[in-house]
């Protein structure tokens, strides 16, 4: 039996690391172990994404039906239109989140992939699980302290939802989409949609209700820019390793996205040794990405040195992201 299970996981890893196995390709041990090594790496990633998904929706969840419910206020985004629908035609708030991103969801599988689309959905309901079957206490009824708090604990949720790698707002897959059609930044956009959002909170409930609800946005995306170390959606990698090869190629295959290659000359390398010339890769990826991109790496070589900084704009270049097959 326990002979058996190895060969059984053996098999798997090997399937799930080389199509050559597949076809009755001969492997090695130490292609074998290399594998091992990617599997191990993708399971951690994995359970380190499914964990900050769950955190997040049970934040954002505590944000809703602790502080934002039972005071009628609502958020910005999609959540914000959730919440309005839920408070004007008495619609249930887990089926009014679950309907006002579906078309968010379906744009962001031709924009973002299959991936974050299928994590989303996952956030999406498992946040509208929790608003339904979990019960949390009132905490306070002063609106200001609501208003802070509650878009505390839903800006923390929505920031540990995107270090999961997915989204829990679908308005913000929009702002991607609008920004590269017609070239204005995504904070533009999604400031341009809350104000509508805000605009018929206060003509269909009131004035106090709006301004009590912006102020709850605010705190939520101050939140969301701690969690997740700016909202700036692109960043740009520089990656300098031994292995440049192999790590720009994965980044055309497995990412899709473009690179650059330029030249330099290191000082001291790790082990004492220099080097008078290196191929250092830059590419540009967006923060839903950073996490694989990370792992990715890893499984190539532990030791390559990676910078990312955040880009605040971009124009011209090959930015949108290539089809994979």
């Amino acid at each position: 039996m326990k002979n058996l299970l190895k060969r059984s996981l053996r098999n798997f890893i090997l399937k799930t690391s080389y199509k050559g196995f597949e076809k009755g390709l001969t492997i090695s041990d130490y292609q074998f172990a290399k594998g091992f090594r990617n599997f191990k790496i993708s399971i951690k990633v994995r359970i380190l994404d499914f964990f900050f998904i769950s955190v997040g929706v049970l934040c954002a969840a505590f944000g809703l039906k602790g502080f934002l419910l039972p005071s009628n206020l609502i958020d910005g985004g999609a959540t914000g239109i959730a919440l309005l629908i839920s408070e004007v035609f008495d619609v249930p708030l887990a089926l009014g989140l679950i309907l006002v991103n579906i078309p968010f969801l379906l744009l962001g599988y031709n924009i973002m992939g299959r991936k974050l689309v299928l994590k989303s959905c996952l956030a999406m309901i498992l946040l509208a699980f929790c608003v339904v079957f979990i019960t949390f206490p009132n905490i306070t009824n002063d609106r200001t302290l609501v208003s802070v708090f509650g878009g505390f604990f839903l800006g923390a949720g929505i920031g540990l939802t995107i270090r999961g790698g997915a989204v829990a707002d679908g308005t913000e897959i929009l702002a991607i989409y609008l920004s590269k059609r017609f070239g204005t930044t995504i904070g533009d956009i999604i400031l341009v949609l809350n104000i509508f959002i805000f605009g018929a909170a206060a003509y269909l409930l009131s004035i106090d209700a709006a301004m009590y609800s912006l102020l709850a946005y605010l705190s939520a995306s101050k939140t969301i820019d701690f969690i997740v170390e700016g909202i700036e959606e692109y960043y740009g990698a520089n990656i300098i390793s031994a292995k440049s090869e192999e790590i720009r190629m994965m980044i055309i295959n497995k990412l899709g996205r473009g690179v650059t290659i330029y030249k330099g000359e290191r000082g001291f390398g790790k082990s004492g040794e220099t080097q008078n010339e290196i191929r250092i890769i830059y590419t540009v990826i967006t923060r839903l990405e950073i996490s694989k991109l990370k792992s990715e790496i890893e499984k190539i070589d532990p030791n390559a040195f990676v910078v990312l900084s955040s880009v605040k704009d971009l124009k011209g270049g090959m930015i949108k992201k290539r089809p994979l097959h």
